[in-house]
């Protein structure tokens, strides 16, 4: 199928029928082909909706500058808005050069999109097969076999890919047609990358038996992307009765499925929480270690991207590091960042219930148990030991030295927003919030 702009907005329009219509088209743009000759379609068909080609710097080749200045060039001759964004890879991160690279740059442009924005991505029908065999060589499930989705949730916006219908044969002509001129980077023919392997070893011999073989492949990625919401549906409806809540499923309730519904229950309530999955080895560590585990221990399985701890009836997803509460900072905004993982404390000022506003007028801070604190909350009689009030609350033990305890001078008038002191408390009030927390239950 030829590529042309006017089928670059029929693949759009249809990504429209899934998603709400885009507040600008952010373009995910390396210089390469691919996201040339999209961004070059892309302004020739859109007005009505704002783009803008965001290119990532990963500093990691010696013309990396000189690409970027390619971008912006080709940018301003078609008459798009530009930036550059420069990341640091995290090479000693473990996960590779290729992975690295990717988690950088995805974040950057994660923090570049705003409400209703769409990343544009330009994978094609070739990319596709090449996930789909690389994630097969990984053992990946349904899920991962799906390949490279079309459209999904990304930040604040969506993350749309429309051009997975179209072969890189198409977009070279496009480019060739229209004169374009594009980057062409060396490491894309570095066969110890698996993707370059696949791409440059693999591929080619696959085409030459079956010519057709990317379609074929983009065909049963289709298959199992349906398999794959089906999990997920299934994951949903097992969630719901489990209560409904991702970061604590209840053992009791795990315990009653047979294990394949247990696995496909915590991979998808991983990715409802926006956390990485185990592999089959640490997921399979979680049903025959955790689950099993004496309801007073504290077993704990983390892996890059996060972990499972378990506490009396609870099964906890959590990050696999949980930041600390700043100690002796001073409370000078309406919004706290505790850090991460641990979400943010909002303070309201219109309240019907909260903290005396007096109190705010001498200064405030926030600082983490040293141990010994006393309060009395409102609405009881008299002072109690924090440590008694956490343990009878069933506070889980690797939150209560993460809970913000907020100060007025030395004095202790609130835990996070479960208690506040009764001789600090007014209605109406400064109300307290906590939200995005980890579980504490």
């Amino acid at each position: 199928m030829t590529f042309s702009p006017e089928l670059l907005q029929a693949h759009l329009a249809e990504l429209e029928i899934q998603a709400a219509g885009p507040s600008r088209y952010v373009i995910a743009f390396s210089g390469g082909l691919d996201s040339t000759a999209l961004a070059h379609a892309l302004g020739r068909v859109e007005a009505r909706v704002p783009i803008v080609a965001i290119h990532i710097d990963h500093g990691l080749h010696e013309d990396s500058q000189r690409w970027s200045d390619h971008c912006e060039a080709f940018a301003a001759s078609i008459g798009i808005e530009y930036r550059s964004r420069k990341v640091r890879v995290q090479l000693e991160s473990g996960k590779g050069p290729e992975a690295s690279a990717r988690e950088a740059r995805y974040t950057a442009l994660h923090a570049e999109l705003g409400p209703g924005d769409w990343l544009l991505s330009a994978h094609h029908r070739e990319d596709q097969a090449e996930t789909l065999l690389l994630n097969l060589v990984r053992g990946s499930g349904p899920a991962g076999i799906a390949g490279i989705g079309a459209i999904r949730r990304f930040g604040p916006g969506w993350l749309a890919r429309p051009l997975l219908q179209t072969d890189r044969a198409s977009l070279q002509e496009y480019a060739k047609q229209n004169k374009l001129d594009w980057i062409e980077d060396p490491s894309n023919t570095d066969r110890r990358f698996d993707r370059n392997f696949l791409r440059h070893d693999i591929l080619p011999r696959l085409q030459s038996r079956w010519p057709d073989i990317a379609t074929r492949l983009q065909r049963s990625a289709a298959h199992a992307g349906e398999a794959a919401t089906l999990l997920a549906d299934l994951g949903a409806i097992d969630l719901e009765a489990l209560g409904g809540h991702p970061e604590r499923l209840p053992i009791d309730g795990l315990l009653a499925m047979t294990p394949g519904r247990q696995r496909n229950l915590l991979r998808y309530s991983l990715r409802l929480l926006g956390l990485s999955t185990p592999t089959a080895l640490q997921l399979e560590r979680i049903l025959t270690e955790v689950l099993p585990a004496r309801e007073d221990a504290q077993p704990h399985v983390s892996w890059p991207g996060a972990s499972v701890r378990r506490y009396r009836n609870g099964l906890y997803l959590l990050p696999e590091a949980l930041a600390s509460v700043p100690v002796s900072t001073p409370i000078q905004a309406e919004r706290v960042p505790l850090g991460a993982g641990l979400g943010v404390l909002h303070f309201d000022s219109d309240a019907r219930f909260g903290l005396s506003p007096e109190l705010f007028e001498h200064g405030m801070r926030l600082d983490i148990r040293q141990g010994g604190e006393e309060i009395q909350p409102y609405g009881q009689g008299h002072t109690r030991k924090l440590k008694k009030l956490l343990q009878e609350e069933g506070v889980v033990p690797w939150m209560r030295d993460r809970l913000p305890l907020i100060y007025s001078g030395e004095r202790l008038v609130a835990v996070a927003d479960l208690w506040i002191a009764a001789d600090a408390a007014a209605e109406p009030g400064v109300g307290v919030s906590w939200r995005e927390r980890p579980a504490l239950h």
